[in-house]
């Protein structure tokens, strides 16, 4: 799966801060900075004459992408992604993700701005696969993942990353626009919702820009409609086995049946999701059937595909105008920070079903 990580590189603001791990936050600092530093105008890049016509291509989309995200979208996008950097390598952190053998809760670290956060990372593999390791012998489930984005949340005027010019146009596009929600919005301790509805967001942009730039038809339209019909798909079954999993872990059974049970759910979940895998577009980006299952992998697929149906259906209730959704859904999270997906579900029981609508056009 390609996962996004939004790391807040507001490295004056956070090394002021106390009880901090400061050698972990001035590497932050210094890697921001680098990379800002690099920061060259796509403009500029745009005018050699040697450029590749691909990247060249992917670029203009860029531009084009952010210009609709503000003028479309109503996205704070301010001088986001008008200029690129490059980056070594494909991932520019590596993410390390914990769980409790017996609960779907994050294991969270806190840090200053974005507050409790259920990742770490780590610029070394190495690094990343250490604390992995220590934290399985104190009895935690982990992932060790790459992050290939990331959003300074609109302390900085954030560059494409080099390394993202390997997506097609249609992950690009969403992409930009997910990452632009960040700069937007961004509710502090709560990452399952900056997430999901990021990446909602970020799927539901790409359809209306590729619908208004290409035309419905297009391959790109088609490509971009298929990624979330995918992604809505999926939503809807993690939902189901997380509560497998939950009528497993709130039982009252000891701890070591309570182990078996889910090794047995396990199974079932890598079976169930081997016969949704067919009817799912870009299979390569979930691999629940390929790799080792435990609670810190399903908690990354639930932090990014939580309840986005009612994303949809809020969507629906504004008649397909996604610019006046992503105003509703900043709307409601604000008066509701403590359980903002209750309160979008709340609002959604009026939405009419799709096949009661027809599609907006942008």
């Amino acid at each position: 799966m390609r996962a996004l990580v939004s790391l807040a590189l507001a490295a004056g603001a956070a090394l002021a801060m106390a009880g901090c791990n400061i050698g972990y936050l001035a590497r932050a600092a210094y890697e921001g900075s680098r990379i800002l530093w690099n920061r060259k105008p796509i403009s500029g890049v745009l005018a050699q004459n040697d450029l590749a016509p691909d990247i060249r291509s992917k670029l203009e989309t860029v531009l084009a992408v952010r210009k609709f995200a503000a003028e479309r979208l109503g996205l704070n996008v301010g001088g986001a992604y008008k200029t690129v950097a490059p980056v070594d390598q494909g991932a520019i952190v590596y993410v390390v993700m914990a769980a409790q053998r017996d609960s779907l809760k994050p294991y969270t670290w806190w840090f200053p701005i974005v507050g409790a956060v259920p990742y770490r990372g780590y610029f070394e593999q190495s690094d990343a696969q250490a604390e992995a390791a220590q934290m399985e012998a104190a009895g935690y489930d982990t992932m060790v993942r790459p992050a290939v984005a990331f959003s300074s949340l609109g302390f900085f005027n954030d560059p494409l990353l080099s390394n993202l010019l390997k997506l097609d146009d249609v992950e690009l596009a969403g992409v930009i626009i997910h990452e632009l929600f960040h700069r937007t919005f961004y509710l502090a301790s709560n990452a399952m919702f900056d997430e999901s509805a990021a990446n909602w967001i970020g799927d539901q942009g790409a359809v209306e820009f590729f619908t208004a730039t290409k035309g419905p038809a297009s391959a790109e339209a088609v490509e971009a409609r298929a990624i979330l019909n995918s992604n809505l798909k999926f939503s809807s079954f993690l939902l189901s086995e997380q509560a497998r999993l939950l009528k497993i872990y709130t039982s009252a059974a000891p701890k070591d049946e309570i182990l078996r049970e889910r090794k047995t759910a396990f199974a079932a979940i890598q079976s169930d999701y081997k016969s949704l895998a067919p009817s799912l577009y870009g299979l390569e980006r979930f691999d629940l059937d390929k790799q080792p299952l435990n609670n810190a992998v399903l908690v990354n697929y639930l932090i990014y595909f939580h309840d986005l149906d009612n994303f949809a259906a809020l969507n629906r209730i504004e008649n397909g105008d996604l610019k006046r959704t992503i105003a509703r859904i900043i709307e409601i999270a604000k008066a509701n920070p403590d359980d903002p997906f209750y309160a979008i579900w709340k609002a959604t029981r009026s939405a009419p079903s799709l096949s009661d609508i027809a599609p907006h056009t942008p």
